[in-house]
């Protein structure tokens, strides 16, 4: 395998003697959403690298924009970050901890020519900045005295403007191919409570200003971003140049990853959220960390898809049965198989005559010996799936039929022999079959052979459970940006489809939220957050058909 790209370029910093301090990366979400499919290759490209070096990383909230801030984000990134198995160590780190030394950082900047206060509304800024065929406009307040721009400065740090009257700007080129550094804003002026530093400040840095001095201040070495920086990486190299850092940390780019069929924008997602289309940032329709831990991803999966994405130099789009695959190939062998009907039909056997309840011996997980066997109730009245029968079949049907025989799974084979309908729908509301005592499963007998097997769950027994299907939030994921068509044209109406008194084994009773399982031909499920012993709740995680393969990349 070619070695990765940035850890080539870590190697020779480190053989080059570059840095005279350990490797340190870091990941700096802003604080004003949860964490997506997306940001877990972000945190694993940053933490890796540190890792393979014996480095440091780094968890920095980026909080300097106090206008959708909370701690409710904060504490949500920490847990899922933990979650995920990249643990942050100790101590975690606050862009707002460091107001004071940026502030310094443009009052350096003013001082030497470099940062000017501009009166431009946010309209004209860009107007002014022309566009990628034609040059920049300098603002008319682009030659003020440094006097005056230190004077100006200072009264907007202690709130003598409204919010957005003025800026500070950098002074680079305003004929500069790259738009970034046609005098880029550093700071604004915003009059909104902090959730840290309260009112403290009415004056905030721009993620440009902030972010290569705040990494100077940390000591990182590589500030790994996502692609989108590259064109902004000449500012960063700007900053620290003109604060004149020592051994100034590197940004370097790797891909941005989006996934097919969700959505991965914060603002989307955000839309959602707000306006109840979803049941909150954890819908396990949603890709957030979330959402996947309630759907029953676990880590090791959502870790082993990252890692087999490799290195992404641009950005790429990733088929979802990827991440699938990488879940089903996780719970295959560790998870035991359970026996649950969706849609109950009953049947009755007549001619089972026992009296004490039979308990029969089923493996949990054919692909793991270990995980042993349970013992399954077996009576006289049973349920199995209304679509494990056909009074007339249909070609290449192989489950019961009338006058047929199948087996029930780790049971019998048992024949039915008639159909019982309701007198005024005609709907199929019982059938009556009759078994073979012979034919238990693990005796040997090979006298017949029948065409299928069908789970089922005893009547006398079984519990009752909810039982939620999902499919792609999206009703065509290409309408994602269309700006003429609402949440309502563009979602999935059958995106969440919800089955009421399904049938469960007696063994799931007791379940406890977040276990998972293998629901015999239906897929791998775990347990809702909102269960109760009252009322058990199954979200199916994935289907157990796997049709990814490489090509799908």
């Amino acid at each position: 395998m070619p070695i990765h790209s940035l850890e080539k370029l870590i190697s020779e910093d480190v053989s080059n003697n570059h840095f005279n301090r350990p490797i340190c990366t870091r990941f700096p979400p802003e604080p004003n959403g949860y964490l997506h499919i997306g940001s877990a290759y972000a945190i694993h490209t940053n933490y890796m690298m540190a890792k393979k070096f014996n480095g440091r990383f780094h968890l920095r909230f980026d909080d300097t924009n106090p206008l959708k801030e909370d701690w409710e984000y904060v504490h949500s990134i920490i847990e899922d970050i933990e979650w995920l198995g990249y643990s942050p160590g100790e101590r975690i780190y606050y862009g707002s901890d460091y107001s004071q030394e940026i502030f310094n950082a443009a009052v350096t900047l003013i001082k030497k020519g470099k940062a000017y206060v501009c009166e431009l509304s946010p309209d004209e800024i860009t107007e002014y900045r022309g566009t990628l065929t034609e040059p920049g406009r300098n603002s008319p307040y682009r030659n003020r005295t440094i006097e005056e721009n230190l004077s100006l400065f200072k009264r907007m740090k202690n709130g003598e403007f409204p919010t957005a009257a003025m800026v500070l700007r950098a002074k680079i080129d305003m004929n500069s191919p790259n738009i970034n550094l046609r005098d880029p804003v550093l700071y604004r002026i915003i009059h909104a409570e902090h959730y840290r530093t309260g009112a403290e400040w009415c004056i905030y840095p721009m993620y440009d200003f902030a972010h290569p001095i705040q990494d100077a201040i940390e000591g990182i070495t590589h500030s790994l971003c996502s692609i989108e920086f590259k064109d902004h990486r000449p500012l960063y190299e700007w900053v620290l140049t003109e604060l004149e850092s020592t051994e100034p940390p590197k940004q370097r780019e790797f891909g941005r990853v989006n996934l097919t069929g969700v959505v991965t924008s914060k603002r989307y997602l955000r839309e959602l959220v707000k306006e109840g289309y979803v049941d909150g940032w954890d819908d396990p329709r949603l890709p957030t960390i979330k959402g996947l831990r309630r759907r029953g991803f676990t880590p090791e999966s959502i870790r082993s898809f990252v890692e087999e994405m490799g290195y992404v130099r641009h950005q790429s789009t990733i088929d979802y049965a990827m991440l699938e695959h990488a879940l089903r190939r996780e719970l295959k062998a560790k998870v035991p198989s359970k026996m649950v009907i969706l849609n109950p039909l009953k049947v009755t056997i007549t001619n089972y005559e026992k009296i004490k309840t039979e308990l029969l011996k089923i493996e949990n997980n054919a692909e793991n010996s270990e995980l042993g066997y349970r013992e399954v109730p077996f009576s006289k009245s049973l349920y199995i799936e209304k679509d494990d029968f056909m009074e007339i079949p249909v070609k290449g049907f192989k489950r019961l039929t009338l006058d047929s025989e199948v087996r029930l799974k780790g049971a019998y084979f048992i024949k039915c022999n008639e159909v019982v309908k309701d007198e005024k729908t005609g709907e199929i509301i019982e059938l009556l079959c009759t078994y073979d005592p012979k034919t238990k499963s693990g005796t040997g007998f090979n006298e017949r052979k029948v065409k299928g097997t069908i789970h089922w769950v005893s009547a006398e027994q079984s519990g009752r459970a909810e039982v939620h299907i999902f499919q792609s939030l999206l009703e065509d994921e290409r309408l994602v940006n269309a700006p003429n068509q609402s949440w309502e044209e563009k979602l999935n109406p059958f995106s969440k489809v919800v089955y009421q008194d399904c049938v469960i084994e007696p063994s799931l009773k007791n379940s406890i939220i977040e276990e998972k399982f293998q629901f015999i031909r239906h897929g791998y499920f775990c347990v809702d957050k909102n269960s109760s012993p009252e009322k058990l709740i199954f979200n199916r995680t994935v289907a157990l058909k796997d049709t990814w393969n490489r090509k799908n990349v």
